[in-house]
């Protein structure tokens, strides 16, 4: 198999999650977190991460999953932001933080949706959760479905507000999932999440959100607090081409997930930058031809190969190119013929297919007569 040194780059290499990496190295941060979890939306490649896979009381931040439910319903048309709910009396008598629904009105979806987003109303949930199910419970297992389609495979929702219950469970991790889904795939909405302001019933409330008050780029998304949970969030930011997610829960007070919060995007953004190294259409390497109309195939990649690297620690990092040379004729454009190979010590080495730009092939028969002879009497190098 040959292997061509392509490109060798100076300091430390973070690799995206979708290649199957997270950084080592950045695990010394220290926060007083129960849970945490950062990543970069971009790569993917996750920053920092603490407990975030364990099971944990995720309080208001599980009305993400709520507001999911609505978004999908208006992406897919079959409901409307003018369309209206009713309001029960389950619904208006329901404590905690309120939207302040008034019993047997209806309510419509923009303003419920505010009302869960901004005012993180426990009643718009639950005229959202009977509305749209018929009862909470049923639209808890509604959640949890479809969470298991998203690939968040350890949340349970046993209501639509995130009211302390034993099995109402989510990860940090798939909190971040739900962010990533929410930015993704309902950029029409998600301006909501950073309304600094909502009112209604004649009642004023602000955003819960602490980062959105704060000059870090921060557009979203959701704060939570029970006894049991501690203080939580799951915020967001964007600067220039990049977007860090932050999951945080299990602090002491809000005062204290607002300065968390701060400061580990702050920490993101500072110390980690995203590179591109490769583009579709780039031409990567050209690999040897056995028998083919020419005697090279241009090799480029399928989709962008982007990492992020550390500003601060330097390490090396080697491209490589491997394929089993040479590559035999006829080879169809689109094929994946060789590989990109990303090596970093003490790292799995990360692997990205290579295709042919081209198509190659094979020549007339007194051609590929004339190519085997040379390849025999001289060896490769012929080709």
């Amino acid at each position: 198999m040959s292997q061509r040194f392509l490109k060798m780059y100076q300091g430390l290499i973070v690799l995206a999650v979708c290649f199957g990496f997270t950084i080592g190295a950045v695990q010394a941060l220290e926060t007083p977190a129960r849970e945490a979890f950062v990543f970069d939306m971009n790569t993917g490649t996750v920053l920092m991460e603490k407990n975030a896979d364990e099971l944990m009381p995720p309080a208001s931040m599980s009305k993400l999953m709520t507001v999911t439910m609505v978004l999908e319903r208006l992406k897919d048309g079959s409901l409307k932001m003018e369309d209206t709910l009713p309001v029960s009396e389950a619904a208006w008598k329901k404590g905690g933080s309120k939207m302040f629904v008034r019993v047997d009105t209806r309510v419509k979806i923009s303003d419920l949706l505010r009302g869960v987003i901004i005012q993180s109303g426990n009643d718009a949930c639950i005229v959202i959760a009977e509305g749209l199910a018929g009862s909470e419970e049923a639209f808890g297992d509604a959640m949890t479905a479809r969470a298991r389609e998203l690939g968040m495979e350890q949340s349970v929702f046993k209501n639509a507000t995130g009211w302390p219950h034993p099995e109402h469970r989510m990860t940090a991790r798939e909190l971040g999932i739900l962010a990533k889904h929410i930015i993704e795939n309902f950029p029409e909405f998600y301006g909501i999440f950073s309304e600094l302001d909502f009112t209604y019933s004649e009642i004023k409330q602000g955003n819960r959100n602490p980062l959105l008050y704060k000059n870090t780029g921060a557009d979203g998304l959701k704060t939570g607090h029970t006894e049991e949970s501690g203080y939580g969030l799951v915020g967001s930011a964007k600067r220039d081409d990049r977007r860090l997610i932050v999951v945080l829960n299990g602090l002491g007070s809000a005062k204290e997930r607002s300065r968390e919060g701060e400061r580990l995007l702050e920490w993101g953004f500072r110390e980690f930058g995203n590179y591109s190294l490769f583009k579709p259409g780039d031409i990567v390497d050209n690999a040897r031809v056995w028998l083919g109309e020419t005697d090279t195939v241009p090799l480029t990649v399928e989709e962008d190969v982007t990492i992020t690297l550390s500003r601060q620690e330097r390490k090396s990092m080697v491209v490589k190119v491997a394929y089993n040379e040479p590559i035999p004729a006829p080879i169809l454009q689109g094929t994946p013929v060789a590989q990109l190979l990303i090596e970093v010590p003490e790292k799995e080495t990360i692997t990205v297919p290579l295709i042919a730009t081209e198509n190659i092939a094979r020549p007339g028969v007194v051609r590929r007569l004339t190519s085997a002879v040379e390849y025999l009497i001289f060896g490769p190098s012929a080709q």
